[in-house]
């Protein structure tokens, strides 16, 4: 009869299994830490980063509300000036880019609002109900016309001021409308006049975050591409497909600096200055996008083991270098010539690495690199035709080999990957 060994580790075993699993632990442990300290640090920078952003903002608005109020107490005598300030912190909270609109919008609200609330009140009296009814006519009223939401708001909540301040407010009506003109009018005044924000400042503190993201992510997935690291190339598509709050800041401060410079006659001469950036919207969208698709075939070409040559790593690399250095040629109004340059050479570097071989999904990253590239130099003020002229005589004409490990049945790409 066979004796059952006893197959549990010996104590001096199982003590150096501790030992081994304390320091995994450690390990572990410390690992989360730096994540977390890490986030923490990201986190507090980007705080700082909307604080700066919202600082010339919040001055405006804290300046408009205490000049309204003066001017609607002061000047034209109203012993509660209450909308004046309200209607110039809404011009100035709007959109930017949309103050104009916005201060319309207001009047044409609180129209709209004393006229409901009026009439009702003529034939209703004021009371519980009659409030509920006349905020639901206001509303039903301005989106019948098709009216905007701050329009449907703004008569909203001017009925209601009217069926509730009417019993202990005579004339009202008046003060509201002049309340409405001088608050837009005096935040359209702060916005153009008193103290227009520097459109260039405005639109460089915005862009660099969806910059900083798309060159960030390109350095992650260029590094992927060198380990074979497939999570981190996950890693990188996942935060380049969350990049709409970057764009939209982006685009919202070219909106809003357009406006500045048409608004302020001592911003005039910045009109030329923000064309690039204007322009620039655009490409660095698709150039986000692009990106994506070429991050997105780098995770599968990993998943795939296809064959990844040197210089695609590489190629990747420039992408990310030629987008920070056209934020910084932005940045200082520096003709980017530097990004250019750097654009191209990323395209170079991608067509050594089809001409060394790559499989299906190289060949698409390496067709990505040169749609990327040719986005980043539209954004740098070049036509599309120059662009792709650019691109293509980077890229050589290519002949390349089958990549080793492609079977005969896989499909075969194009002599050399399209611009997009």
């Amino acid at each position: 009869m066979a004796v059952a060994r006893d197959r549990r580790p010996s104590p001096g075993r199982r003590a150096a299994l501790g030992d081994r699993g304390k320091d995994l632990d450690t390990a572990r442990v410390s690992a989360a830490l730096r994540t977390l300290r890490h986030r923490g640090k990201a986190t507090l920078h980007d705080r700082l980063h909307r604080l700066r952003m919202a600082m010339g903002l919040a001055v405006q608005a804290g300046l408009a509300a205490g000049l309204s109020w003066v001017a609607a107490h002061e000047l034209l005598g109203n012993p509660q000036p209450v909308f004046a300030p309200i209607s110039a912190v809404g011009t100035l909270a709007a959109s930017v880019g949309q103050r104009f609109r916005r201060t319309a919008e207001l009047i044409a609200g609180v129209a709209i609002g004393v006229a409901v609330g009026d009439l009702l009140i003529y034939f209703l009296g004021t009371g519980p109900w009659q409030l509920g009814l006349v905020v639901t006519l206001a509303i039903m009223l301005t989106v019948f016309a098709g009216a905007s939401v701050a329009i449907v708001i703004q008569a909203a909540a001017t009925a209601v001021l009217i069926v509730t301040l009417s019993p202990s407010t005579e004339d009202l009506e008046i003060p509201r409308f002049i309340d409405a003109f001088v608050g837009g009018g005096v935040a359209l005044l702060v916005t153009a006049i008193l103290l227009p924000l520097n459109p260039l400042r405005v639109i460089n503190r915005a862009a660099r975050p969806a910059l900083d993201l798309l060159a960030a992510q390109l350095d992650v997935t260029a590094d992927a591409l060198r380990d074979r690291d497939q999570p981190k190339a996950q890693q990188a598509l996942d935060r380049l497909r969350n990049n709409q709050e970057e764009l939209a800041a982006f685009t919202e401060a070219i909106d809003g600096a357009k406006e500045t410079a048409m608004l302020s006659p001592i911003r005039w001469h910045r009109r030329d200055e923000l064309t690039h950036y204007a322009e620039a919207a655009g490409p660095v969208d698709r150039a986000m996008r692009n990106a994506g698709t070429l991050t997105r075939r780098a995770v599968t070409l990993i998943e795939d083991e296809e064959p990844i040559p040197g210089p695609m790593p590489d190629a990747v690399a420039h992408l990310a270098e030629s987008v920070r250095l056209l934020k910084h040629e932005f940045a200082v109004g520096e003709e980017p010539e530097r990004a250019r340059e750097r654009a191209l050479r990323a395209v170079s570097e991608a067509g050594r690495a089809y001409a060394e071989g790559v499989g299906f999904s190289g060949s698409v990253v390496v067709a990505q690199v040169r749609t990327t590239a040719s986005d980043i130099m539209v954004a740098s003020g070049l036509t599309q035709e120059e662009a792709n002229r650019g691109v293509r005589q980077s890229f050589g004409d290519q002949d390349r080999p089958r990549g080793q490990g492609e079977s005969d049945a896989a499909p075969k790409p194009p002599a050399a990957p399209p611009l997009g």
